[in-house]
């Protein structure tokens, strides 16, 4: 067996360790992330019950856990989140596609970064309400115009963390892989694309983040359902209960997304012994 082939077998065996250990984490991470929002929980809810606060605009948790079953049951809080989970991952999907690749463009090419970037960093400037009228306008109100809202969003993010990844990787160990004698195929495998993986990931969860954001404002372009439009109903009817409501909803939704995304790339980065996995 060739010394290379020995140090692979080597990496795989590691990678594998750093997996399960990773794997045995997240379960652990996932019981202590829940220990500050339920204990303010309790300590809310024995203040309400204690008569300390009034809760007529920031109702108790039991209030709150009362409404979510109630359009649970109802089949509606289902509903509402589809539209959302669907219009989030179009739009996410959408975004994070062009993205990566307008970001992979101006990141390995000099001339595309200085004809491209200038103009996205302007349009990056621009506040996402401003498009949503111009969406309407070319899209309708129906999901053409949420969906491109969201990807948007989505898009900014994930074009920077590719675009900085590639242009920022070292220049050393680009000619070590040369000095190796690397084909073109080999080089973007064993380095460049371990090299700019940690950011690259970092810059889809940022996406999908602002995806959730942006879908908020996309619900409120006319939508009849979805979680965004619990959250106008909830205010136009001055309902607090059905507001928190949604925004936990919102929470919970996105800290799941984030996650998934956690465990299907923790693989890609097994190789890494960086500080947070040693501890």
């Amino acid at each position: 067996m060739s010394e290379i082939q020995t140090l692979d077998l080597q990496t795989k065996r590691n990678a594998r360790a750093s997996t399960r250990a990773a794997s045995s984490r997240l379960g652990g991470g996932f019981v202590y992330g829940l220990i500050l929002p339920v204990a303010a929980a309790l300590l809310y809810e024995a203040a309400f019950r204690a008569g300390l606060v009034q809760a007529r605009l920031l109702p108790p948790p039991s209030r709150i856990a009362e409404t979510l079953w109630k359009l649970a049951a109802s089949g509606e809080l289902l509903t509402h989140v589809i539209a959302t989970l669907l219009r989030v991952g179009l739009g996410f999907g959408l975004g994070a596609v062009v993205g990566v690749l307008l970001g992979a463009l101006t990141g390995s090419s000099s001339l595309a970064r200085r004809l491209l970037d200038p103009t996205l960093q302007a349009l990056r400037a621009i506040p996402s309400l401003a498009w949503v009228p111009l969406f309407i306008l070319w899209l309708g109100i129906f999901e053409p115009s949420k969906i491109a809202l969201i990807a948007v969003g989505c898009f900014f993010p994930v074009y920077l963390g590719v675009m900085g990844a590639i242009a920022n990787v070292d220049r050393k160990i680009v000619e070590v892989g040369r000095a190796f004698r690397l084909s073109r195929l080999m080089l973007a495998r064993r380095i460049l694309l371990p090299a700019i993986l940690p950011d690259t990931i970092v810059a889809l969860r940022s996406g999908l983040g602002l995806g959730f954001m942006f879908v908020v404002a996309a619900e409120i372009m006319g939508a009849s359902e979805g979680l965004g439009y619990l959250l106008v109903d909830g205010q136009q009817l001055g309902k607090p209960d059905q507001i928190l409501a949604a925004i936990l909803c919102f929470a919970i939704l996105g800290k799941a997304a984030d996650w998934l995304i956690l465990v299907a790339t923790r693989p890609l980065l097994s190789w890494q012994d960086s500080f947070a996995r040693s501890g």
